[in-house]
């Protein structure tokens, strides 16, 4: 990803807001600013700062410290308060002069204060500067959206399976632990199921891994189709899936791992022909005298898994159970 320069400067003319309801200092500053290639729009209230603002997007504030509707004071405080307007230099205008009067302003978070009527030469000076510092800001902003755009891309890529969009077993292993913890602590069921395709090397050998990748895809809209929001499915690894089902003990996951492996079963799959393709699925749960860890947990589903695919594969076990479908 290419950042933007922090020196980058826009080609269109820098927009400035002038607040201001004495119309013959503002009619002064306005034929300077614009003589001076700034685009300025000119408000007499507070009321119409804000949507000036919003509408106009300045690069720099004017704003008089009185104005007839509310003082210069609070909107300046409000525009510094709002994230989306806190980067907008604000240069306060004032016909008081007093040193306390400058810290008012300032505190209340004002980047400049200069006194009415402008010295022409001490305000451009004064907006060229903060024109400065909005452009750093605004690059600021910039490299720090693209950086959490990165950020998120990255997170993505850590805990996803970039083939078929789901979690990957590094994130899946971080959230079955916290359901593990929290299923111990209130003593509730938490059912994992694994799942891994019959034969799909065979689909591999046969048509490619193409195609083979198109079958772990339909694969996945075949278990999401039947499971709840609540739980939770991602790829082992190869061909292998896994399902955390809070809440649910193994005799009834057993009914959606029926459902998946019936899906399965009578399902056709883009590209291989007439050929079928089934599912074998095991079943653990807690609380079980057996299972301590959330290990124990995936290896007892594991265990189930592998006696299915022992005894024919297209069935269901349940751990600790002979009892098949």
């Amino acid at each position: 990803m290419e950042f933007e320069s922090l020196g980058a400067r826009k080609s269109s003319k820098a927009k400035i807001l002038l607040a201001e309801n004495n119309l013959t200092q503002a009619s002064i500053m306005i034929d300077y600013l614009e003589n001076n290639g700034y685009e300025v729009t000119h408000v007499e209230d507070a009321s119409s700062v804000f949507s000036a603002v919003e509408k106009h997007s300045p690069d720099v504030i004017l704003l008089a410290r009185l104005l007839p509707d509310i003082d210069g004071i609070h909107i300046c405080r409000s525009l510094k308060n709002n994230s989306e307007t806190s980067g907008i230099p604000i240069i306060m205008l004032t016909n008081k002069s007093t040193t306390s009067d400058k810290i008012i302003g300032l505190r209340a978070g004002a980047d400049d204060y200069i006194p009415e009527p402008c010295d022409e030469g001490e305000l451009s000076a004064v907006i060229v500067a903060r024109l400065r510092t909005k452009s750093e800001w605004d690059d600021l902003k910039q490299t720090t959206r693209q950086l959490r755009e990165m950020l998120t891309r990255v997170e993505m890529l850590a805990n996803v399976d970039s083939l078929t969009g789901l979690f990957n077993r590094r994130r899946f292993e971080v959230v079955i632990d916290k359901e593990f913890k929290r299923s111990n602590r209130y003593n509730v069921p938490l059912s994992c199921l694994m799942l891994d395709i019959d034969h799909f090397k065979k689909v591999n050998d046969m048509f490619g891994h193409a195609v083979g990748d198109g079958v772990l895809r339909e694969t996945v809209k075949i278990i999401q189709t039947n499971i709840r929001d609540v739980d939770t499915v991602a790829r082992w690894g190869g061909e292998e899936f896994i399902i955390m089902s809070p809440n649910t003990q193994k005799k009834n996951a057993s009914f959606v791992a029926d459902r998946i492996r019936k899906s399965m079963a009578g399902h056709t799959f883009e590209n291989v022909g007439d050929k079928k393709i089934s599912i074998s699925i095991g079943i653990a749960d807690i609380p079980d005298p057996a299972i301590h860890t959330k290990e124990d947990l995936i290896g007892a589903a594991d265990q189930a898994l592998y006696d299915a695919k022992k005894s024919g594969r297209n069935r269901v076990r349940l751990y600790g159970s002979t009892e098949h479908s």
